[in-house]
Order: C-alpha cells, then sequence, then structure tokens
C-alpha cells in the first residue's frame, strides 16, 4: 500500500477500479491541521487525466502491471503485431492503443508494453530512438540569424527539424516525447 507520500511521479496505483499512472504531486500545507498531497493521475485505460488530493490516513494499493519487453514486427491496417523476445508470443494492438508512438516505430524497434489483468493497456517508446533522414531540404547558406533550422522527415514519414548541417541519409537521435532533434549519428 502506498502512502499519500509515496505518491511520486511514475508511480502506479490502483484507483477507481482502474490503473493509474501519477503525472505530478505537490504537497499543500492548509492553514490548521496536516498539508494534503494533491496528485495528478493519468488513467491507462482511458487516457483521461483526473486531479485528486490525500490525507496522511489515506493508502492506496500498488497497480499489478507487467512490463513486457517486445520487438515490433510489422503494421497491417490499423493492427501493429508485437512478439516477445523471451517466449516468442504475438500481440497485436491497436492504432488507438499505440498511438503517438507510431510516429517513431520502425521494424525491429524495442518497446515495452504494459499488460493489466491480462489486457495490454499501453506502449512505452524509449526517450530517444535513431531514425535515418529519407528526405530533406538544402540549407540555404548564411541563413543563420535564427536558430538555422530546416524540416526533414524521417522514414516513418514524421516531420521533424533539423539544423542546416543535416543532410539526406544521415541517422539522427530524436526524442520520442517531444519530437524534437538531439544529435546526429557519429
Amino acid at each position: 500500500m502506498y502512502g499519500h507520500t509515496d505518491l511520486k511521479k511514475g508511480v502506479l496505483v490502483e484507483l477507481d477500479g482502474a490503473p493509474q499512472l501519477v503525472l505530478e504531486s505537490s504537497h499543500v500545507a492548509t492553514g490548521r491541521g496536516s498539508g494534503v498531497m494533491r496528485v495528478k493521475f493519468r488513467n491507462l485505460f482511458t487516457n483521461s487525466v483526473t486531479e485528486k488530493s490525500f490525507r496522511a490516513s489515506d493508502k492506496l494499493p500498488p497497480a499489478e502491471v507487467e512490463r513486457l519487453n517486445m520487438q515490433y514486427l510489422y503494421q497491417s491496417g490499423d493492427d501493429f503485431a508485437f512478439m516477445n523476445d523471451a517466449t516468442y508470443d504475438q500481440e497485436t494492438l491497436s492504432a488507438e492503443t499505440v498511438g503517438d508512438a507510431v510516429k517513431f516505430l520502425t521494424e525491429g524497434s524495442i518497446v515495452q508494453l504494459m499488460r493489466y489483468n491480462g489486457r495490454i493497456i499501453s506502449l512505452e517508446m524509449p526517450n530517444s530512438v535513431f531514425l535515418k533522414i529519407t528526405e530533406t531540404g538544402d540549407g540555404a547558406k548564411g541563413d543563420t540569424a535564427n536558430a538555422a533550422l530546416k524540416p526533414a522527415v524521417l522514414e516513418t514519414g514524421t516531420e521533424v527539424m533539423v539544423p542546416m548541417f543535416v543532410k539526406q541519409g544521415d541517422v539522427i537521435k530524436v526524442d520520442t516525447r517531444t519530437g524534437a532533434y538531439l544529435e546526429r549519428q557519429k
């Protein structure tokens, strides 16, 4: 059981019959008596965000979520196939479950799937991935008044802004949380 001070960012708890991920928490002192912990949750079934307050006496059970390392195999229509490297079991996820991760998903990518009560509820990408640039324009010489960025299309079809020195065919590191360019592969 988690006490109110254990509810930190990234903790998974069971609340209202669903697994909830703690997004942020803060201690709020009241004028008299003990303070409360205000916590923002994301429901892993519906992706809705809620905020609740907890007193020192409140306890929450941990969510029994299993994390599986899976390899992305292929896409068939709106379904995505993944394989467990250890057991060779396959799981098929809908485009809705995969969500924005599709922007950075390439065949052979290793991701984590979260299973709750036998049902896959979420897909977690690594914080960064290396992807090849398939299309980008030439940077205009002397065009460095600002940050000097140009659009580039990745092998997944996603468009990101990259520095002028990056060329077509380069492999770059991209932050999967923000979609931002991080560095060129050495």
